[in-house]
This record gives C-alpha cells, sequence and structure tokens, in this order.
C-alpha cells in the first residue's frame, strides 16, 4: 500500500455529531470526500437532511440521524442505528456543541448546568456508548478548541461589543484535553486512537472588521481559519496514515496558541 492509499477512508463507516455548521461542515465533507460512508447527527434533523442532500447529490454517502446528546436513549439509538446498518464503526468525530449560556460569567445556573449536561456528561455518554461498538483499530477525534489551552485574550474584542467571558466553554474544551488522554489509555488495548484537535477562530461574515483585526494580528499566519483548514488533520487522524498518533492535542489555529 502506497503511502496515499492509507490516506483513504474507502470501506469505512464514520459518525459525525453535530455536523451542519462552523467547523462541521468541513469535517463531514473531508470525511465523505475521502470515501467514508458519514452519519452526521444533532437535534436539528432538517439541517443535517439538507447537508446530506447536498452531499449525495455529488456522489457522496452522507446521511443523517438525529442526536440528543443530552438524552443517552437517544445515543443508543443512534448507535443502535449504525451497528444495524454497518456492523462497526470506524471513526468517532465528537464535534456537537451547545452553547446555553448567553449571558456570559454570571449566567443562571440553569444555563450553565444544561452545557454541563450536555458538552460534559452528554460527550462521555457518546464516546463510551459508540466506542463500544468502534471496530478495533478505529480513530475518535474530539474537536476541543484553542479556548481549551489558553486563557481568554480580552484584546481580540478591542473595539467592538463583543466579549468572550463564556466560563462553561473554556471548561469543557479544557476538559477535552485530558479526556482525550484518559480514553487513548482505555481503548488503547484495542488500538483504537483518540486525538483532539484544538481549531482557532473561524472567520465568519458577521465578524466585525476590528475583531478580524485583532485576531489576525494575534496569529503567526496572520488569519483566521476558513472552510478547508480543519479538512487535511480530520483526514490524517481518521485515517491508517496516523496509526501511531494517539493521546495528542494538536493545535490548528495558525500559530496562536504558540505565542
Amino acid at each position: 500500500m502506497s503511502i496515499i492509499d492509507t490516506f483513504s477512508l474507502k470501506n469505512k463507516t464514520a459518525l459525525v455529531t453535530g455536523g451542519a455548521g462552523l467547523y462541521g461542515r468541513q469535517i463531514v465533507q473531508a470525511l465523505a470526500e475521502a470515501g467514508a460512508r458519514t452519519y452526521i447527527a444533532s437535534r436539528n434533523l432538517e439541517a443535517l437532511e439538507k447537508l446530506a442532500a447536498e452531499h449525495r447529490a455529488l456522489g457522496h454517502d452522507v446521511r443523517a440521524l438525529r442526536l440528543d446528546q443530552a438524552d443517552e436513549p437517544s445515543i443508543f439509538a443512534v448507535r443502535d442505528t449504525i451497528v444495524r446498518e454497518n456492523g462497526k464503526l470506524h471513526i468517532l468525530v465528537n464535534n456537537a456543541v451547545a452553547r446555553p449560556v448567553k449571558k456570559g460569567y454570571f449566567d443562571d445556573a440553569a444555563a450553565i448546568d444544561e452545557s454541563m449536561r450536555v458538552n460534559g456528561t452528554g460527550l462521555i455518554l457518546v464516546t463510551r456508548a459508540l466506542g463500544e461498538v468502534m471496530a478495533d483499530g478505529g480513530s475518535i477525534i474530539n474537536i476541543g478548541s484553542m479556548m481549551g489551552l489558553v486563557g481568554l485574550e480580552p484584546l481580540n474584542y478591542r473595539g467592538t461589543d463583543m466579549n468572550g467571558w463564556y466560563p462553561d466553554y473554556f471548561f469543557h474544551k479544557g476538559g477535552m484535553v485530558n479526556l482525550t488522554r484518559f480514553c487513548a489509555s482505555y481503548y488503547g488495548p484495542r488500538k483504537i486512537r483518540v486525538n483532539c484537535v484544538h481549531p482557532g477562530g473561524l472567520l465568519s461574515e458577521n465578524h466585525p472588521e476590528a475583531f478580524v483585526r485583532n485576531y489576525s494580528e494575534r496569529t503567526c499566519l496572520g488569519r483566521l481559519a476558513n472552510d478547508t483548514d480543519l479538512m487535511g488533520i480530520i483526514v490524517f487522524l481518521a485515517s491508517d496514515a496516523s496509526l501511531y498518533v494517539t493521546g495528542t492535542n494538536i493545535p490548528v489555529d495558525g500559530g496562536y496558541t504558540a505565542k
């Protein structure tokens, strides 16, 4: 097998939690273009069905399922569907995230509790439920954030009405760092690799000019991420090209955390 062939995901089945927004779309595109049968799952089934249809029109095998990460029976239903249709899962991308905290550091306890339920407990429940039906030698990819590796930089928001004082997000993305190592140890005997990708900020047309300028200056490469920057690392970690890579936390942030 050539080195290029090791990057192929043909005859593999993948599940991406979330998938219809932000980085999810390019994750799905990367897996589907590399040849994987790709399931996308979240609460917004309508948006997922639309995305899946767009991919099928291009010849990709993309299917949508409803998943509520806060509800364990919903997780089991997704697991059982994948097993029934494929036998085993080869790739799990933990990409879903809920953002119920809207008022910042002093938001209501109920909003913070909801975030913990989905992004903390739910993440663990999804990983262990799907991990039990994963093929030996498979790959789990957690989607963290550069905000899980560093503290908040208030200067990024200078000259805007934006702010980044959302403690639950920093808590969960920071927790992913060591949960990744924990799961790498747990699944290692089955040769299942577990790694975490920490993206930087994704450029949006809604970003104020001042934020784009401030944030870009904070990176080594002088820009925010675009709609393809995550695709290469996803295919690498999902494929046999990374058979000896596990337990890692990889920033894909234009050098933001290098400064």
